[in-house]
């Protein structure tokens, strides 16, 4: 049996892995799970899946915790230190699907252990890419790619013919408001912005993917997972999301990978690798679905994408700036604060403002953060909604 460990269990990464693990229960043996508020949910998946630890993020949440797992053998945890230790315990397998860069220590942690580590988080890759990258071979850990694109690439790149790749092409479904002109973007609320045409996503990444600042994160985490400059990277819009990305090679190959936009496709080919196995996914009709569209990336309504490869252009701290800055103005937008076009333009205020040495640690990460977030917060003062 294979011990896992779920970063981030109750999110809809972390949901869709228990769901595989729930339909293979002789293959898999879990180590900890981890939630940063959803105790009831947490609790839930930890009994159905006999955990060894449950862990909350969230410290004044303990006692529910310690609550709901009574009469159990399932230890209870809470706080931050509480979930860099349950990331370090040695599992075999560890999905690493904490939003935003709170889930950058676990990863570290779960790094260090030297087992295979499936990367959900991308905001951890994007802010501490070259740290995280340099404690990957450091601890011969391996990183598997979950994200759909990252996935799509990685099932698709000849490693051995890395030389012979000109482009890596990730795909963009264009988010929700692929055709809302300038005025309308900047009328769109937080429920709009969540719901997405194609994918069941957290609130985050939603809104990520309707400003397209997600693409922009997942270019600069390309960057890092496989061998090509920035300047082999490309994005293309295609709403159908069933193509969800391409290599192209020199001569004049394009391999793509194509699936239904669920997220238990790529999660199922990280856990099982390098084998397969069975996935309770729609399959892909194409007869049905009858065309597949293209169209490129519109970065004068969407300047978040500009914004982000800016960002990978210019290297050293910017990634973790521009991360930061987003996840300030994202949160900001989603409690009502500013409007949807706003967002962007603190990302790029802070990036113009601020500038900090390249991160050579976890902590220089943590700190260029946590200025960046300073001065975002800042920066919404600006900016009513």
């Amino acid at each position: 049996m294979k011990s896992i460990s779920i970063l981030g269990a109750t999110g809809s990464i972390g949901q869709s892995t228990l769901d595989l693990v729930r339909r293979q229960p002789d293959a898999f043996c879990v180590e900890a799970l981890t939630a940063q508020t959803s105790v009831t949910a947490l609790a839930a998946a930890a009994k159905a899946t006999h955990a060894k630890i449950a862990v909350i993020g969230e410290v004044s949440l303990y006692a529910d915790l310690k609550a709901e797992l009574a009469g159990t053998d399932i230890e209870a945890a809470a706080g931050r230190e509480a979930l860099i230790a349950a990331a370090g315990r040695g599992a075999d397998w560890t999905m690493a699907a904490i939003v935003g860069c709170a889930g950058l220590e676990p990863v570290m942690a779960a790094i260090a252990q030297g087992g295979t580590v499936a990367l959900a988080n991308k905001e951890a890759l994007v802010s501490a890419g070259d740290v995280l990258m340099a404690a990957v071979a450091a601890s011969g850990a391996r990183l598997l790619p979950v994200d759909s694109e990252h996935n799509a690439i990685f099932q698709c790149f000849e490693a051995h013919n890395a030389r012979s790749v000109r482009r890596v092409i990730l795909t963009a479904s264009g988010g929700p408001f692929r055709t809302l002109g300038h005025n309308e973007l900047a009328c769109v609320t937080p429920a709009q912005a969540v719901k997405h045409p194609n994918w069941s996503m957290g609130s985050k990444i939603s809104v990520d993917s309707a400003t397209l600042m997600n693409k922009g994160l997942e270019l600069i985490e390309a960057y890092h997972l496989f061998p090509v400059d920035a300047t082999q990277l490309d994005v293309i819009v295609h709403p159908q999301s069933v193509i969800h990305s391409m290599v192209e090679y020199e001569d004049g190959s394009m391999l793509a990978q194509l699936g239904s936009p669920d997220m238990r496709t790529p999660i199922a080919y990280c856990l099982a690798w390098p084998e397969r196995m069975a996935a309770p996914v729609e399959r892909l009709d194409l007869a049905r679905i009858a065309r597949l569209d293209f169209e490129d990336p519109d970065f004068g309504r969407f300047p978040c994408l500009g914004l982000a490869k800016g960002a990978l252009s210019d290297g050293g701290a910017k990634p973790a700036i521009l991360n930061a800055a987003n996840e300030v103005a994202v949160a900001a937008f989603l409690e009502g604060q500013i409007g949807f076009t706003t967002i962007a333009a603190v990302v790029e205020s802070v990036l113009q403002q601020y500038d900090a040495t390249t991160p050579a640690s976890i902590q220089d990460v943590l700190d260029v953060d946590g200025e960046a977030r300073r001065r975002a917060t800042h920066c919404l003062e600006f900016h009513p909604a």
